[in-house]
Formats: C-alpha cells, structure tokens, sequence
C-alpha cells in the first residue's frame, strides 16, 4: 500500500485552512486604513502604541534592564531554573560578546530615558531616536506577530507553499520553496517580521546558514506604508507609483545576484543543530506539486491539536524577541547613530562614490555621496539629510537607494544580531555596500527615464 496517497479527513484540512488563512489575513493582506496601505498586524500594533502612549519607553527600558539582569544570573549564578530550562538558558546564556551588548543597550537606555549624562547618548537624534520611536513600534509589533507566528509556522501553510514553489525559488534566489513565506511577509508587511519568521525557521532546522542568511538579508524590506514616508520625505510623494516600481525592480535584481557571490555563497549549508543532509523537496512519484504540498500541509497541521501549546509558542516568541533584539538595537542602532550624528565618518565614507555618482550624470553628486553610506546607520536619515537637495532626481535616487540598501542598525541590522540567523557585523557591512553599488545603477536608470 502507499502511504504517501493516504486519505486526510475534513477536519485535517479545517486545521489546515482556518489557521493558515487568519495567518495570511493577519501577515500578508494589504488592507486601506484610515487613507493608509497596511497589513493588520500593524493596525494592532498601532492599538497598543496609542494605548501606552507615553509609557512605551519605559516599559523598554525596564525589559532591556531585566534583559541584563537575567543574563548576568544566568552567566555567574546558573540558578536550576534557567539551566533546566531550554528556553531561559537559550535566552539568558549568551556569548559574552552579546552579554556586553545588553550591557551598553542598558546602560543606553538608561540614561536616555532620563535624559542623564552625554547629550550626544540621549538627543533626539541618537538615543532618543531609538527608544522614544523605534523601540515602542518593536515592542507592539514583536507582542502581536509573536503571538500570531504560529499561524504561519504550525498549520501547514509553509509545507503547502514549499511544494508549490521550489521550483521557483531554488533556480531563481537559491532557497527552498517555503521561503516564499517569509519573503512576502517581509514584502508586504514588515522586514522585522520577516526576519523573525526566518530566525525561527532556522532554529527549526528548516534553513540552513546559507539560506537563513540569504532570506534574513535580502529580503528584509521596508513596508510599503513607510516606502511612502520615505518618498514623501523627499517631497515627491506624487511619485510614489514610479518610486515603488523602481525599487522593486532594483530589489528583484539585488535578490537574484546577491546568493550568488561573496559573502552569503559562501556560507556553510548546514543546519542550526550541526547536520549536514539537505531537506528533501523533491516530488513522490504519484504527486503533483500541489497534492504533495496538500498532505505535507494536512499532516503538520494534524500534529497541532492544542490551544495552549499555541499561546505558549506565542509567548515564548513574543520574550524572544523583546528581550532578545530590543537591548541589541539599543546597543549598536545608538553606537551607528552617534557616529552618523557626530562625526564626519559617513561623510569621508561616501567620497568615493562621487566619481561614480558623476560618471552616471547624477546631479550634485557630492550631496548624494553623503546620504549613501549614512543609510548604514539608519534607513531614514538618507531622506533627511537629502530632502535639502534642489535636484528632484538626485533626491527621487536618494530615497529609492536608502529603501534597497536594506541593512540599517537601527532596525533590521541591530534585528539580525541580535537574532540567531549565521551574519556578523562585517557580514552587513560587506552586504550594505554590495546592494548599494548593485541597485545604484538599476536606480539611476529609472531615474533618467522619469526626469
């Protein structure tokens, strides 16, 4: 007899359905609220920013701080309920590199919320930047999309899509079908939740180094709601049709080029738990890619029968991600901003570009240099600093690079540090760099064609 063909009943397929279709719901289905494009989960998180209006920066400041305190117990102490407890001491335990970090995000936040010592720590610029604006957003949307992960991870909806897909993803970016997921999720919705699908993916055992890195840092892309707030930035908000377009296409070419060379090629293909065999995609003799994701899909989806497994997921996601990322982003997003704010480090940094910039006919290509190297630091200071520019193409290129770059440590680099996915520190800087001299190009292009 084959097992492969055997029959799932009705109520597989509603275990499958429901869940999987109020994950895609919640993720991945742009919706119009209040005259802005946006997915659900950003409209929840919003709900909770305005109902802690005012206390948000507290309430992270007091995670990150006990962030650290449970980290130094963890490391001296090793009281038994961290050491038998996989997730604690999974959370606590960490290297001593990233043990330093949550002590400088502490002390970070510390004397930002109360605005003590060096103004150049806690200025609206740096500091506050983070933990007035940035910090309060993670927090509300790390509480839903941990809470509702398991919606897309628990119910089939991967194993469904990984069949239908590999055939594309595997020849085009060099990942496996499921990745589709997370690479929509990122596009449609957020980079942040992209990143922390792919990180528990990975811990999974359903990425390997290669493919967890190529997904985390390729396809971490900014919403369209603050595509938009980029491009109005720059005072070209009646352009957003084109701008979006624009990157789009730059980021298609990005993702296709980037698996290919140096460093993400060179990641190893193993596993998160150290094996080496590759996951099987291929397709049973007997199936089509639609039928063999179909029972893949039924068949996880019949191993998740209980509701409080579900919260318990949804709660140890949601302390992953507070206690995990937010003292890294603290830590590194204000080290990149004071060093962006102060110092003439990204300006000296961006010269080189300026050959090229004038080479491509791009207009006061000096100030553009300027705003190029900056995005490092964070996605949004580009736009800034470049909405003084007269050039309308100059600042419709300044905007467009600043989204495809991708790798800012305010957000999504501080995000993938502070994560489990394989990347350094010179592993984003190297990524960072390579995207802009791929996309710049692909943009200026766009952009004589439009001006």
């Amino acid at each position: 007899m084959d097992t492969s063909r055997k029959k799932h009943s009705s109520s597989d397929l509603i275990k499958f359905l429901i869940p999987s279709l109020i994950g895609v719901s919640l993720f991945m289905v742009p919706i119009k609220y209040q005259g802005d494009i946006t997915i659900p989960i950003a409209i929840f998180s919003g709900w909770i920013q305005n109902l802690l209006t005012g206390y948000l920066p507290e309430i992270m400041t007091f995670i990150i701080v006990i962030t650290l305190l449970g980290t130094l117990i963890a490391k001296f102490a090793k009281p038994a309920f961290i050491e038998k407890s996989p997730f604690f001491k999974n959370l606590f335990d960490v290297p001593y590199i990233w043990a330093a970090a949550r002590f400088i995000g502490a002390v970070f936040a510390v004397i930002t919320l109360f605005q003590i010592g060096p103004e150049q720590i806690w200025s609206e610029n740096t500091g506050g930047l983070l933990l007035n604006d940035l910090l309060p957003i993670l927090f509300s949307v790390f509480l839903f999309a941990g809470l509702f992960l398991p919606l897309l991870l628990n119910f089939g909806l991967l194993e469904f899509f990984g069949a239908l897909l590999t055939k594309i993803m595997r020849p085009v970016f060099k990942l496996p079908g499921r990745s589709s997921i997370d690479c929509v999720a990122s596009w449609l919705g957020d980079g942040t939740i992209g990143v922390l699908l792919t990180s528990k993916q990975y811990e999974e055992g359903y990425y390997t180094k290669r493919e967890a890195a190529i997904i985390g840092t390729t396809f971490s892309v900014v919403s369209i709601t603050f595509s938009l707030v980029v491009i109005s930035q720059v005072n070209l908000g009646h352009m957003f049709v084109p701008f979006y377009l624009t990157i789009t296409a730059a980021g298609f070419i990005c993702a296709i080029i980037s698996p290919r060379i140096w460093p993400l090629s060179r990641k190893p293909d193993t596993y998160y738990n150290g094996q080496e065999a590759e996951l099987d995609e291929s397709i049973p003799e007997g199936h089509t890619p639609f039928s063999w994701g179909l029972k893949q899909a039924l068949e996880k989806a019949r191993t998740n029968q209980s509701l409080k497994a579900f919260f318990q997921d949804g709660a140890k996601n949601i302390l992953d991600m507070w206690m995990g990322v937010a003292p890294i982003v603290m830590a590194l997003g204000t080290l990149a901003l004071i060093i962006a704010e102060y110092t003439p480090v990204f300006t000296y940094l961006g010269m080189p570009f300026i050959p090229l910039l004038e080479l491509m006919q791009v207009p006061e290509a000096k100030a553009a240099s300027e705003t190029l190297v900056v995005g490092f630091a964070d996605m949004f200071l580009p736009s800034v600093i470049g909405a003084s520019i007269e050039s309308e193409m100059t600042r419709f290129i300044v905007a467009s690079v600043s989204v495809t770059q991708l790798i800012y440590m305010s957000e999504v680099g501080g995000l993938l540090l502070g994560s489990k996915i394989p990347v350094t520190l010179w592993d984003l800087i190297i990524i960072f760099l390579q995207r802009t001299l791929i996309t710049l190009p692909v943009i200026v292009l766009a952009a004589h064609i439009l001006f």
